[in-house]
């Protein structure tokens, strides 16, 4: 029987799926459930040290020997702080130690309280990776600590070995041993395609295998995808990608397919192949999230980005590494007459095509919405070299819907600083004319990138102002606080006082017709110093247009 500690059972079942076969156990109270759980495995073969430091180096001479990594299990408190020169020793040896240390709960913490210190990152300096586990309470803690111990673990022989640190807070009663068995837990594992290209291959023949394949496309600003790859996939399988990839396919309007498909099962993937980082689309991750899906992700520094939530394995290595391979297995089942696009393929193409229409055949009344839709379509019109940095939030999901172009957006870790500067510094690097769309809370925080000599007359700024986040009117619960105002950051500036001061030309639209003859002036003037177009909309009839477009 094994402990009713679930953070304690995720931690052993990754160890056995990880190929962990040795752990030193040193005694005490609060580490009893992991020692309990370890030497209940058959698999494992466990060794009693009791002094921690005399452990961690005998620890540490089963890795110079076995060459695989080795468990050294402590109880809370300093007994941690006596493996710090075994770990130390590991890190300038690169060798895989695995230091598992049990811990009181973060809530008594610097409580007076016994055996109780800050044992999260304690040995940060001489660790490749530490993780401290949750005791989950449901599904998302669960996944969330099945990651945590998947990255650790990948991390102690990830381009080389090294020691980590996996910290396990775990609450009394620590002695109830009711579980039959260890639940059967996720292994995420990674490969290198240079080391070894059998493996590449197979996760392209699974992808050839699946019934329902789908390749998803994040965000990439200096990777290239080779068009020569992309479209036999595109033409075979399920390609959804955003306008914050190059683009190398047209843009597929996926959100709208979600909108009306979202629950139907049918378009629902059983292979997924994600490359790229950050995407925009929450509907596209909420929607993945529910899938029974094999997930293979393509990362250059083999990095674990779990974002669906059931990622089976990383490939480190380039987008080209793994599409290629897929690619010349379709033109080889062209070779022996055995291609076939996939029925799922067919179902997302006839239901994309019907979303391009409706994207291209609504008409928007006077609102941001219909600013960026005027604006794409005459940026297809204009003939010099162009760039186009969109702002977070409204901006960048505006821009998803209508450009036909890849668009730069800073949507790492997705916040208003920075998106107008961040055009500002391209624009001074290059002779193409540099687009920024951005919101009025974005353009007002972060003015002080106008005020700046070395700017040309290449940057050009669409300023959207209905006077608030106008993303947050969408949530009809927050409606009902009377701090509604504070939290979408109302207000009535305006940007013409900030052009005056900083020499920026200035445009100003309070209706439909204003914002078509400024956005042509915008686009065609010739001028030394950036030009701004400030165009006024209503915040209600922006939320009231996007909602009849979803419809």
């Amino acid at each position: 029987m094994f402990s009713n500690k679930e953070n304690v059972n995720i931690l052993t079942a990754l160890l056995l799926k990880h190929g962990v076969r040795h752990a030193v156990v040193c005694p005490g109270s609060r580490n009893s459930p992991i020692v309990h759980d370890l030497n209940e495995c058959e698999e494992m073969n466990c060794y009693p040290v009791t002094d921690e430091r005399s452990a961690g180096f005998y620890a540490l001479g089963m890795c110079q020997t076995l060459d695989q990594p080795v468990v050294v299990c402590v109880t809370s408190g300093s007994a941690l702080l006596n493996v710090a020169p075994a770990a130390a020793e590991a890190y300038y040896q690169h060798l895989p130690l695995i230091i598992v240390s049990a811990d009181r709960p973060i809530q008594w913490i610097d409580q007076l309280d016994g055996q109780t210190m800050k044992q999260t990152g304690a040995l940060q300096n001489y660790v490749r990776k530490s993780v401290s586990l949750p005791e989950p309470h449901d599904e998302e803690e669960h996944w969330y600590c099945n990651r945590l111990v998947n990255e650790a673990l990948l991390e102690c022989k990830h381009r080389g070995c090294g020691p980590v640190h996996i910290n396990v807070p775990i609450t009394e009663p620590l002695y109830e041993y009711t579980e039959s068995a260890l639940p059967e837990e996720r292994p995420i594992i990674r490969l290198n395609p240079v080391v070894n290209d059998l493996y590449v291959n197979q996760v392209a023949e699974r992808f050839m295998a699946a019934e329902r394949p789908m390749v998803v496309i994040g965000q990439m600003v200096l990777q290239t995808l080779i068009e020569e790859d992309l479209q036999p996939i595109a033409d075979y399988a399920v390609v959804l990608k955003e306008s914050l990839s190059p683009h190398v396919l047209p843009l597929t309007h996926f959100e709208e397919v979600l909108a009306k498909e979202g629950d139907n099962d049918a378009y629902q993937p059983d292979f997924i192949l994600y490359i790229g980082s950050t995407l925009v689309s929450k509907r596209l991750k909420q929607f993945l999230r529910k899938c029974d899906a094999e997930e293979w992700a393509v990362d250059a520094d083999g990095e674990i980005h779990d974002t669906f939530m059931h990622l089976d394995g990383v490939i480190e290595g380039e987008p080209a590494d793994v599409l290629g391979a897929i690619a010349d297995m379709i033109s080889a089942s062209k070779l022996n007459s055995t291609y076939q696009s996939t029925t799922f393929h067919d179902l997302w193409q006839k239901s994309l095509t019907l979303a391009n229409s409706h994207s291209y055949d609504f008409e928007p009344a006077y609102s941001q919405m219909s600013v960026v839709k005027y604006f794409e379509e005459q940026l297809e019109d204009m003939y010099y070299d162009y760039r186009v940095q969109y702002g977070n939030s409204s901006a960048v999901r505006l821009g998803n819907i209508y450009a036909g172009h890849q668009i730069y957006v800073n949507r790492g870790i997705n916040g208003i600083e920075g998106s107008l500067s961040t055009a500002a510094g391209m624009s001074v690097v290059t002779d193409d004319i540099v687009y920024c769309v951005l919101g009025d809370l974005s353009f007002f925080y972060d003015q002080n990138a106008l005020w700046n000599r070395n700017l040309k007359g290449n940057l050009r700024i669409i300023l959207l102002n209905n006077e608030c986040g106008g993303i947050f009117t969408k949530f009809d619960g927050l409606k009902e606080s009377k701090a509604r105002d504070f939290v979408i950051g109302t207000h009535q500036t305006k940007a013409q006082g900030i052009c005056t001061q900083n020499d920026v030309g200035y445009l100003k639209a309070t209706s439909q017709e204003e914002m078509q003859i400024g956005m042509v002036q915008l686009m065609t003037i010739d001028t030394q110093r950036p030009v701004v177009l400030e165009v006024f909309t209503d915040a209600q009839e922006d939320d009231q247009v996007l909602k009849n477009y979803w419809k």
